[in-house]
């Protein structure tokens, strides 16, 4: 392992950190911040040449300060001669901007993508991005991983049983994983009928399968932002006679008046990652944060010694 080196942006420095003594590594050493005309800034302080490097980096909000800071630490290490470089961005932002669902419009991911492999990264190690596709966008290979058993163990810890059990996908995009995780708890499934109403709006028509009365719903979603997809399906299954509501999402977003969406919706909990960091407004008591560190310093010791990351899942 002395071939290996992490660095951590500044986007989520205790997730980092927390890799880093999972693998028993000291983080690498890096000067970053900004000029006075808010250019970013960035210096590797130590010898990278020859090294496999792995820069730590989700591009959370704000995503255009933290993916501009991403570019220029691959940057800085490509031309130190680092030997290889992987770009691990637990939380991939611009994820939703996919496809052209209408004219005139970019495809800001495949962008995004581009600009990463272009900076210099010769591959990328994600978790639950929004659309499995975006992996192709990628010219370098991409490692994909799941924080469904991280959150399946939760759960089941619980002591939840199955025949008081349903398993809520949110959206007809969701079935797929509503179906994993309902393999793993046990239970039934349900299905809720979204409608788009605008880019930032959606109403929640139809609840599909159950039966839920009495019954404990969890439902469960690659991301929250601002709340309201999550808690008019909360509304819908309470109005549908689910005794206890319980939220998961890999990725806690919470932008906008999330917070304030989740404190007056009729959900018992949401289960979060740490692959965004979360300030005190949003560390309220509904919300329970389990670390992905243990999973994504699995898979990076596996990158290292170029053994299959997918066996992580299979195990």
């Amino acid at each position: 392992m002395r071939e290996l080196k992490i660095f951590s942006g500044q986007a989520n420095p205790a997730l980092a950190q927390a890799i880093g003594e999972h693998l028993h590594l000291e983080m690498g050493r890096v000067s970053l911040g900004t000029f006075p005309d808010t250019e970013a800034y960035c210096k590797i302080e130590e010898d990278v040449r020859g090294r496999d490097v792995f820069l730590i980096q989700p591009t959370c909000p704000p995503v255009n300060d933290t993916l501009m800071q991403l570019l220029i630490m691959i940057d800085s290490c490509k031309r130190a001669s680092a030997t290889r470089i992987t770009a691990v961005i637990p939380y991939f932002g611009y994820a939703r901007q996919d496809r052209k669902d209408e004219g005139r419009v970019p495809i800001t991911a495949k962008l995004v993508a581009n600009m990463i492999t272009r900076a210099g990264a010769d591959r990328v190690l994600t978790m639950d991005l929004h659309a499995a596709q975006i992996q192709g966008f990628f010219d370098v290979p991409v490692d994909h991983l799941y924080a469904a058993p991280v959150l399946n163990a939760y759960f089941q810890g619980m002591g939840l049983k199955p025949q008081e059990l349903v398993v809520v996908s949110p959206d007809e995009g969701s079935i797929k994983r509503a179906i994993g995780h309902s393999k793993r708890l046990g239970g039934s499934l349900a299905i809720i009928d979204k409608r788009r109403c605008s880019a930032i709006e959606t109403q929640q028509a139809t609840l599909i399968g159950g039966p839920m009365k009495g019954r404990i719903a969890v439902m469960f979603d690659d991301l929250i932002s601002t709340g309201g997809s999550i808690c008019g399906a909360a509304r819908l299954v309470r109005e549908a006679g689910a005794r206890e509501v319980h939220v998961a999402a890999t990725h806690g977003v919470f932008c906008g008046k999330a917070i304030e969406n989740i404190q007056q919706a009729p959900i018992d909990q949401v289960v979060v990652t740490d692959s965004i960091p979360l300030n005190e407004r949003q560390l309220i008591p509904q919300i329970k944060v389990l670390s992905v560190a243990p999973l994504l310093a699995e898979a990076l010791r596996r990158i290292h010694h170029d053994q299959s990351v997918s066996a992580m899942f299979r195990e």
